[in-house]
């Protein structure tokens, strides 16, 4: 180790001379490790043997050349060596690679460095995230990955923070806040790091702020550049480079609405994507505050840059083109799902693009010169808001049922706010043209707030518009196993040339992990069930799986060391579905949430531990004694404060508690103490006395000893799902 550390600290002194030959904004010539990482490296990805970066390279498509491992030997995969990592909840980075050492991230922002053959620890960093910030990430105390540059590695942390560290000790070298601690941003994006400059956007759109891409000094963490995704509200300039077109962005919005005090939205909070071929910067923007069209701009405008990809000058964040996937949104509808580059041939001509899979349930195809669309193509079965988009346009045919702010109905959305596609990266394989897709078919109904009061912006929890308060399940077990029922994923593989989906995996949940694509003809993928698959690429054929005790969300990488090719990924469920879904996320609340970081190889012969199956607790609420009216407006507070976390109808994905269980049910004094007076703080349940009073949170205690004794006397059966599946099975069969 001591041998080791001496070489590295050897080249990070080297870095730092200034009589090695090399010009100051170059690495040093022979450099290894991440000191070996500049813009060549990162544009290229190099020969496979790293996996430099979360997206790969600068593509991100998510591709490995490597081949070792094919769809002709993948079946004699076996595990080469695993490490349980702290914290149970969802694990959402891809591992990246470089010169035989492995780094991730996980929850709260810590990070991890190993020796990639071996697994040996190398060290660790916890930024020490503040426990009560967790009230802020609408969808877990998730991180995605660190970027590598030039010796250092820099990581976003969820307050807000952006810190370089030495990739040798992990050391840090320099942190600067990044957004407002005042307000509710968070970051759980991985950085880019492009021309010098480290990238990093935020989130917190339902809460209620303002999204911006900032770029730093990757030496010294000097802000360069700031651009704000929308208008200042106040109307005043912010003395950053935005200030120009958002002037003409700001003729979008109404006069009035929620967003002159919400800040509008729009965050940035993952696609940061490099063009090195035309030097340009493409951001995928966020939903809007409150998500009600209606509420946040009175209903009139597109709202820019919401629900749009934004092209930038990287050296000046010069704003150059821009494509709104979802004019005047109001759906969460974002547009900050993984953005591909690729050259795709189009009408028999070169095109350069772009390619992404929001939200909305439309794969769009871009010219990244231009921001011109190409083509919008549906990669899932079920949607409803829109029957397709004009290529004249770019705008999408909406259906006018959508628009439930103006009807003052309901509408059941398909997809809905989790989307047809969220977070987890998807990946595109030069070798059969096909692009791969962790796609979702997730309806949500949307409706219109029951009051003024109803949608008026709280200091804690979501501010969106619509009534949260009435979005749950109906006390009916038939209507809850149809819903579950209905509730499912795919594996899709699309050809962007001609728009169809040319074959699907289907799953029985949805929220299943992101994908990687290899040249061996294969394209792997983990599952909320607890499986880690790989597919030939071309046709779609299961080829292996193998039973990993938890669920997999995260995207997987793949390197060499010594000439061995390896594939490394993470388990550990959670994010936005697995804390808000309720009896449909429940389905597969048994599978367990098992925080560990898990490499492959052919041959490997290591052994999970093994686990027991454990039933669940049975249900044992004290007596209901609520009154019919302290009920019901318990259920309306738990939804607008509560659901989002512990699960629609009170019952948990598996991730936070299930309150139902929680023995504070049994005594008004304690459940006071956590909920109004804040005594579980450290351990992230803050204080919500700035929204409700003693005299609310008592009736949600009522609401939830009611649920759970409703859910008791019907005792509602959700095995059918929660199962892990026998497909691995025939699958390892039909790989042998």
């Amino acid at each position: 180790m001591r041998q080791w550390l001496a070489l590295g600290m050897g080249l990070v002194f080297a870095a730092c001379s200034q009589g090695n030959g090399n010009p100051p904004d170059q690495p040093p010539k022979g450099a290894t490790g991440v000191s070996k990482i500049d813009a060549a490296y990162l544009t290229s990805g190099g020969d496979g043997s790293d996996w430099p970066a979360v997206g790969y390279n600068y593509n991100e498509q998510r591709f490995s050349p490597l081949t070792t491992i094919n769809d002709g030997n993948v079946g004699q995969l076996g595990i080469a060596w695993f490490a349980d990592l702290p914290d149970q909840r969802g694990q959402e980075a891809t591992p990246i690679v470089i010169d035989g050492v492995l780094y991730v991230t996980g929850p709260w922002s810590k990070v991890f460095a190993y020796d990639a053959a071996s697994g040996r620890p190398l060290w660790s960093f916890d930024p020490k995230v503040p426990p009560e910030k967790g009230v802020d990430a609408c969808c877990d105390v998730v991180n995605r990955g660190v970027a590598a540059w030039k010796g250092r590695l820099y990581l976003a942390t969820l307050d807000g923070r952006l810190i370089a560290l030495d990739a040798i000790t992990g050391a840090q070298l320099w942190s600067v806040q990044t957004t407002d601690k005042t307000k509710p941003y968070t970051i759980t994006g991985a950085p880019r790091v492009v021309k010098g400059m480290v990238l990093i956007g935020n989130g917190g759109a339902e809460f209620g702020v303002r999204g911006y891409v900032t770029a730093y000094d990757a030496n010294s963490g000097a802000k360069k550049w700031r651009f704000y995704t929308v208008p200042n509200a106040t109307g005043a300039a912010d003395g950053e480079i935005s200030d120009t077109v958002l002037q003409s962005a700001g003729k979008t919005w109404s006069a009035g609405g929620a967003w002159k005090s919400s800040g509008g939205g729009g965050t940035v909070w993952d696609a940061i994507v490099y063009d090195p071929e035309l030097d340009q910067l493409y951001l995928g923007v966020g939903n809007g505050n409150p998500w009600n069209h209606g509420i946040r701009s009175d209903g009139t405008g597109d709202n820019l840059f919401l629900s749009s990809i934004v092209a930038l000058k990287p050296d000046t964040g010069e704003y150059l083109w821009h494509y709104q996937q979802t004019p005047g949104e109001s759906w969460d509808y974002t547009a900050t799902q993984p953005i591909i580059l690729a050259d795709l041939a189009i009408g028999g001509q070169p095109r350069k693009v772009l390619m992404q899979a929001p939200k909305n349930g439309f794969f769009f195809v871009v010219d990244r010169q231009t921001g011109k669309l190409i083509s919008a193509s549906p990669f899932v079965k079920n949607i409803n808001w829109a029957s397709g988009y004009d290529l004249a346009t770019g705008r999408p045919n909406e259906a006018p049922e959508a628009r439930f702010y103006r009807t003052g109905k309901p509408f059941l959305a398909a997809p809905g706010p989790i989307g047809a596609h969220s977070w987890q990266p998807m990946s595109f394989s030069p070798k059969t043209g096909l692009v791969y897709i962790p796609a979702n078919d997730i309806s949500y109904a949307y409706l219109p707030p029951l009051s003024p009061d109803d949608a008026r912006a709280q200091k804690i929890g979501f501010n969106v518009g619509t009534n949260m308060s009435e979005n749950g399940m109906p006390r009916d077990p038939a209507a809850i196993k149809a819903a579950i029922a209905a509730t499912k994923g795919a594996l899709v593989a699309i050809d962007p040339v001609s728009g169809t989906v040319k074959w699907r995996a289907e799953y029985t949940t949805p929220w299943n992990g992101g994908t990687m694509a290899t040249a061996g003809n294969l394209v792997f993928q983990g599952t909320a069930l607890g499986e880690f698959r790989a597919y030939a690429a071309d046709s779609g054929k299961p080829l292996w799986s193998l039973p990993v005790q938890s669920g997999v969300m995260a995207a997987p990488s793949t390197f060499t060391v010594k000439g061995e090719q390896y594939i490394a990924f993470t388990t550990g469920k959670g994010g936005a579905w697995a804390l808000s879904a309720g009896y449909a996320g429940g389905a597969y609340g048994p599978v367990p949430t098992i925080s560990r970081l898990i490499v492959l190889k052919i041959g490997g012969t290591a052994q999970l531990p093994a686990i027991t199956a454990q039933a669940a607790a049975p249900l044992s609420p004290p007596p209901a004694t609520g009154t019919p009216a302290q009920i019901a407006s318990g259920k309306a507070l738990f939804g607008r404060f509560c659901s989002v976390c512990h699960g629609e109808s009170a019952v948990s994905g598996g991730v936070t508690p299930d309150l139902r269980h929680s023995a504070t049910l049994a005594d008004a004094d304690s459940w006071k103490g956590v909920v109004i007076d804040g005594m579980l703080r450290e351990r992230g349940m803050v204080s919500f006395a700035p929204a409700m009073d003693a005299a609310q949170a008592e009736a949600i205690r009522h609401f939830v000893i009611d649920q759970a004794n409703w859910a008791k006397a019907h005792s509602i059966a959700l095995e059918g799902k929660a199962k892990m599946p026998n497909a691995q099975k025939a699958a390892a069969r039909a790989a042998r």
